[in-house]
């Protein structure tokens, strides 16, 4: 699995490769945010291991937001996600570019039979909390019939527009004027799947899920057919021979209170 990496406010400066261990970030002697070792007074440290990238906030240090929340001590990071230390943003991207654009043969390759619902939901802004089913093409953008509406005047009436693609999405540009941010990086036209993040207008989040459905497990187990039937447990051949027995317990059982009643009365 490729790292993700870490990218720094100052221009010029190199991504931090995000390798499983621990990546501790502090201040040089200009005051600009750098990889720094142990001894050194540490800000934020970006853990990493096999279930994802966290981040620790050292004790009495203030400031430090992840997309606009604030964090105090630890919080999980996906790819996309902004951390703002002491004013200055961290962003976590992906390790490899975001791919810009299906090739014109693949455009109309179908969802494949069975395949999930692909979903937006919102984790950020003003849509924090909704999802936005991509089943057909969705419109972004700051006119009324924009399926999400964002309401900014410097927002485009048309930004971009959302299409599914088999498994994938592809967000097409509609000649915004500043693009959208796709895991980490700006970008025009790109190629979602499930577990990109996309902004819009800087601080409107969005993460491409696609759940899956265990149908299977709700069915019941297939009845065996010919001579497997004799493979079955004996407690599941006698669950059908058992139910006649039920039957002819309970009628005796009825029969039985009607006389004590019929003799009782008399």
């Amino acid at each position: 699995m490729n790292a993700l990496k870490l990218r720094f406010p100052a221009p010029g400066q190199p991504d931090l490769p995000l390798d499983i261990g621990m990546h501790r970030i502090g201040r040089d002697e200009d005051g600009a945010l750098v990889p720094v070792d142990e001894e050194q007074p540490v800000l934020v440290c970006f853990c990493v291991d096999r279930r994802g990238v966290w981040l620790n906030v050292s004790e009495g240090v203030p400031g430090v937001h992840v997309n606009g929340r604030q964090v105090r001590r630890l919080a999980m990071l996906r790819t996309g996600d902004a951390v703002y230390v002491d004013g200055y943003e961290l962003r976590l991207v992906a390790p490899l570019p975001v791919a810009a654009q299906f090739a014109p043969m693949q455009v109309d390759v179908a969802p494949p039979a069975g395949d999930p619902r692909i979903v937006l939901r919102g984790v950020g802004g003003h849509h924090h909390g909704r999802s936005f089913i991509l089943d057909r093409p969705v419109l972004v953008g700051r006119h009324a019939d924009a399926d999400i509406h964002i309401d900014d005047p410097a927002f485009a009436d048309r930004h971009a527009r959302l299409e599914r693609v088999g498994p994938l999405v592809q967000l097409i540009d509609l000649d915004s004027a500043e693009g959208s941010v796709v895991n980490g990086e700006t970008v025009r036209d790109a190629v979602l799947q499930a577990g990109d993040q996309v902004v819009f207008d800087a601080h409107h989040r969005f993460v491409v899920e696609a759940p899956s459905r265990a149908i299977t497990a709700f069915l019941p187990a297939p009845e065996p057919a010919g001579d497997d039937r004799r493979h079955v447990p004996s407690s599941r051949r006698g669950g059908a021979l058992r139910l006649p027995w039920l039957l002819l317990a309970a009628l005796l059982l009825a029969g039985l209170l009607a006389l004590l009643l019929l003799f009782g009365a008399g």
